[in-house]
C-alpha cells in the first residue's frame, strides 16, 4: 500500500491506460475458454462485514479518497476479474438484519456516489468492467442514461449498471420528491408489501426501458464531424423516444451520443420472484444469493421460470451467484478472522454475521469448490464480496483467482475490449432506430 492510500503503484497521470495499444490481445494470446465462469468482485466501503473498518489492515480514513477506490479496482484488475461493482444508496448504509434503524454508531456511515467513483476509476484502468449501483426510484431516467453513457465513453466500452429500486420510505424522505411507505425487511420477506414492491419494481423496469431507449436515440453513425460541409451531426439519425409511464415522461433524444457498447451491461441484484422478473425482463446479468447447493438449484430454476413468464427472447440472462468471503490470510484462518469480526460487531452469541448472501470463511480451495459446484449447476459465474478491504481482496487476487484458473474456472487473460465482450454478450447491438 502506498502512502496516499492506494493499493498499487500510482499511475502516471499523463498516461491513459485506455489508449494502450495492447488493450486487445494479440492473435494467439493465451485466452480463457468461452465457458470460463464470470468472476466479479463487489466493492463496498471498508468491506462487507459491519466491523471491517476496525480491522488492522482497513483504511477507514481513506473511504472518501479517490486513490482508495482506484487502488482497489486496479488490484481487482490485476486479478483478471471480469467486473467490479460499486455499492450505493441514497440513505446511509444500514444493516437490515442487525441494524435496520441505522442508529448504531459503530458502523461505516459514509458513501461516495458510485457512478462518480466509477468515472474516476475509468481512466486508471483498461480492461475490467465498471458497474456502479444507481438507484432508479428517485432519479430521472434522462440523467441516468446520460451519466452511464458518459461512463461508457470515458471507459471505452466498459460500463455497466446495477439497477436498484429503493424500498425505503426513509430514502424517499431524504430525497424529498414524494412520499412512500416504509417497507421493512420483514415486510419484504413475509409478502405483506407485495403490492408496493411490485409497483416499485414496475417503475424500475420502466426506467430501464427509458434508459435503453435514450441510449439508442443516437444511431451509431449520427455524428458526422465533417468540417468541410459544416455538418457535425446527421439530424435524421437522432431520434425522440417519447416514453410515457405512470411515473414519468421522457421525450428525448439524449444529449450524449450512443455509448461505445450501444447498450452498456444492465445488471440487478434479486432475491425473490418480482426482482427475478425485473431482471428477466430488463437486465443482462442477475446477481442472486443462494445459501447452499440446494437453494442454488432452486433459485436458478426460479430465474429461468421468470424468463419464460416475461417472454424473454434472445440472449439468456447471465445468472451470477453472490458469495461473501472471509479468507485465510495473514497467517490467520478465515474462521478465526470471522469470529474476531463478529465479536467486534457485537453479534449475538451463535448468530454471527448475517447477510443476504452465503458467508464462506475458509481457504482459496474452499471458495473454488463452491464456484465449481455452482458452475456445474448451470450458473454463469460468481460475484465475491470481500468481508474486509483490502485484506480479502488481496487474498482473492493472490490465492483464490490462481486456484480458480488452475481448475479452468477463471480467465487467464483479458480477451475482449468491452464489458459485453468479456461477458460473452453480443457486441454488435444496433440502435432500435437504425434502418436495416
Amino acid at each position: 500500500m502506498t502512502t496516499d492510500g492506494s493499493l498499487t503503484a500510482p499511475q502516471d497521470p499523463a498516461h491513459d491506460p485506455a489508449d494502450d495499444p495492447a488493450r486487445e490481445p494479440a492473435a494467439g494470446h493465451d485466452q480463457a475458454p468461452a465457458s470460463t465462469p464470470i468472476v466479479a468482485v463487489a466493492l463496498d466501503g471498508a468491506g462487507w462485514h459491519p466491523a471491517a473498518w476496525r480491522e488492522p489492515g482497513a483504511r477507514p480514513e481513506a473511504l472518501t479518497d479517490a486513490a482508495y477506490w482506484v487502488g482497489l479496482t486496479q488490484l481487482a484488475e490485476a486479478g483478471l476479474v471480469d467486473l467490479v461493482t460499486f455499492e450505493d444508496s441514497f440513505g446511509i448504509p444500514v444493516g437490515p438484519w442487525d441494524d435496520p434503524a441505522a442508529d448504531r454508531t459503530d458502523r461505516v456511515r459514509v458513501r461516495l456516489d458510485a457512478e462518480l467513483v466509477a468515472a474516476r476509476v475509468a481512466p486508471t484502468t483498461r480492461h475490467v468492467g465498471l458497474v456502479p449501483v444507481v438507484t432508479v426510484t428517485h432519479t430521472e431516467p434522462f440523467h441516468v442514461a446520460k451519466a452511464l453513457a458518459t461512463l461508457d465513453h470515458t471507459s471505452r466500452g466498459r460500463a455497466g449498471w446495477q439497477v436498484r429500486a429503493s424500498p425505503s420510505g426513509t430514502e424517499a424522505r431524504l430525497t424529498g420528491r414524494r412520499d412512500l411507505p416504509e417497507i421493512t425487511q420483514e415486510d419484504y420477506t413475509s409478502g405483506r408489501a407485495d403490492e408496493q414492491v411490485a409497483e416499485r419494481f414496475a417503475e424500475a423496469a420502466a426506467v430501464v426501458d427509458a434508459v435503453r431507449a435514450l441510449w439508442d436515440s443516437w444511431e451509431d453513425d449520427a455524428e458526422i464531424r465533417d468540417v468541410a460541409t459544416r455538418r457535425f451531426i446527421d439530424r435524421d439519425k437522432v431520434h425522440r423516444v417519447d416514453v410515457e409511464t405512470p411515473w414519468f415522461s421522457v421525450r428525448g433524444p439524449s444529449i450524449t451520443p450512443r455509448p461505445p457498447q450501444g447498450q452498456p451491461v444492465v445488471t440487478a441484484l434479486a432475491h425473490a420472484t418480482v426482482p427475478y422478473e425485473l431482471a428477466a425482463r430488463s437486465a443482462d446479468v442477475v446477481f442472486v444469493t443462494p445459501q447452499d447447493d440446494a437453494t442454488a438449484a432452486s433459485i436458478l430454476a426460479e430465474v429461468r421460470a421468470a424468463e419464460e413468464r416475461v417472454g424473454r427472447t434472445g440472449e439468456p440472462l447471465r445468472v451470477v451467484a453472490d458469495l461473501a468471503v472471509v479468507l485465510d490470510t495473514n497467517g490467520r484462518a478465515g474462521a478465526e478472522r470471522l469470529a474476531r469480526l463478529d465479536a467486534r460487531a457485537g453479534s449475538a452469541a451463535g448468530s454471527g454475521w448475517v447477510t443476504d448472501a452465503r458467508v464462506l470463511a475458509g481457504s482459496a480451495a474452499d471458495v473454488a469448490d463452491v464456484v465449481e459446484a455452482w458452475t456445474a449447476l448451470g450458473y454463469d459465474g460468481v460475484r465475491l464480496r470481500p468481508a474486509v478491504l483490502p485484506d480479502d481482496l488481496e487474498a482473492l487476487v493472490t490465492d483464490v483467482l490462481p486456484e480458480l484458473r488452475r481448475r479452468g474456472l477463471a480467465r487467464t487473460a483479458y480477451d475482449a475490449g468491452s464489458l459485453r465482450g468479456l461477458l460473452r454478450l453480443p457486441t454488435d447491438v444496433p440502435s432500435r432506430f437504425a434502418v436495416v
